[in-house]
């Protein structure tokens, strides 16, 4: 499992995080992602060998939210703490 940050500049308003999250939440290998808009920073807990972070910026890039850089890493608190679990529907 590997833990990024992504840097998405036009990330702005609560609409923007649910688009986020429901563009991601449902992909294979997806564990955990979360939207912070004030730093514009999506945090993705996934596995890379079932979705790759090519596919996690295509797909991104489709719903009009481009990423500037990725980072290394979990969401503050560490851990993957501040991550929200997705459970199934």
């Amino acid at each position: 499992m590997s833990q990024i940050s992504l840097n998405v500049p036009d990330i702005s308003c609560g609409h923007c995080e649910k688009t986020v999250l429901g563009a991601l939440q449902d992909k294979p290998g997806v564990k955990a992602v979360q939207v912070d808009i004030p730093s514009k920073t999506v945090y993705l807990d996934y596995d890379e060998s079932a979705y790759s972070l090519d596919q996690v910026k295509e797909v991104l890039d489709e719903e009009g939210y481009p990423v500037a850089s990725v980072a290394e890493g979990s969401a503050p608190g560490g851990s993957g703490q501040g991550f929200i679990p997705l459970t199934s529907r």
